[in-house]
């Protein structure tokens, strides 16, 4: 008889609030200081683990993305429990690529905090948060969810108060975005001064976080001079109540959000691209965790973070 265990679990997207980009670090990676925020639009990701003397890792993933980390993930969590099984996961992507919401990422912390429960096994949360950042910058940030104010490449990661709940629209017009490119071009632009006010702005902003007037993005001078076309995207949220409007990551998408779901739903409809835009909640950490819990509740003991086996072995 199989003693398959399985999952299906949602990997949920991310935007950033606010990105200040200060100087180069040694180590080749910019220095940041951002506001991650975990939003509703999320590819699902199924999962499936049977005990086995040998390992074998099959991802079926209709798009095949290059370089996918799904795979990477798997294979990193059974070298660190030093476990052997047939693990066969099935990616659906519903979250735009390429467009700095985080949706490889988050498909990789996916496996993070699911596949441990499936083994029956346990990592714990600083060995996890390692593997993590081996697969990439914004993997740690899923880890925890919510809001988050993120420092050094982004990695250092320190949970935020949640704000109100807000509703919004994200626009994702499918213009590929260099981020080389863009750092590049941002360089010049990273004087001594100009960090030191980047860095006394997101300090008083992560006090009090809400205020959404003062939200920036510094990719967003270089990136539309690049390619104007976003730069008429935000103009368009603006013109329909958006509050704030802005690009997340280094592009393509942008969001705008609302007061209420009422009014994200008609500035959807004003701005007539629905197959561009997607309609969007943030997500609280207490959400989040609480979609995890409920993804995993027959094999997990409850409300403990990061989700934990109750069949330890």
């Amino acid at each position: 008889m199989s003693d398959t265990r399985r999952a299906r679990v949602r990997a949920l997207a991310k935007i950033n609030l606010d990105l200040r980009v200060l100087n180069k670090r040694p180590d080749g990676y910019h220095e940041l200081r951002t506001i991650f925020q975990t939003i509703s639009l999320a590819d699902a990701l199924e999962i499936a683990y049977t005990p086995s003397r040998r390992t074998c890792i099959e991802l079926n993933d209709p798009l095949q993305i290059a370089d996918n980390l799904v795979a990477k993930a798997a294979r990193l969590v059974m070298d660190a429990l030093r476990a052997t099984g047939r693990v066969e996961m099935q990616l659906t992507k519903r979250i735009p690529m390429g467009a700095g919401l985080g949706g490889g990422s988050s498909d990789a912390a996916a496996v993070l905090l699911a596949l441990p429960v499936l083994m029956r096994r346990e990592i714990s949360l600083p060995k996890l948060c390692d593997i993590a950042r081996e697969l990439g910058s914004d993997v740690p940030f899923f880890l925890l969810g919510g809001t988050a104010a993120g420092i050094g490449r982004g990695t250092e990661l320190f949970p935020l108060a949640d704000g109100p709940a807000r509703h919004g629209v994200l626009a994702a017009p499918g213009v590929h975005v260099n981020t080389a490119e863009a750092y590049r071009a941002l360089s010049p632009r990273l004087t001594t001064e100009s960090q030191q006010n980047k860095i006394f702005s997101f300090q008083s902003h992560t006090l009090g976080w809400g205020q959404e007037e003062a939200f920036e993005n510094d990719f967003e001078a270089v990136v539309f001079a690049q390619h104007r076309s976003l730069a008429l995207w935000k103009k368009r949220l603006v013109r329909v109540g958006a509050k704030p409007a802005l690009m997340t990551g280094s592009g393509s998408a942008l969001f705008g959000l609302f007061e209420s779901a009422r009014d994200a739903s008609r500035a959807r409809d004003q701005l007539g691209d629905t197959e561009k835009t997607y309609p969007i909640s943030l997500v609280s950490r207490a959400r989040y965790r609480s979609m995890w819990w409920k993804a995993l509740e027959a094999e997990i003991e409850p409300k403990t973070w990061p989700p934990r086996s109750c069949n330890l072995r």
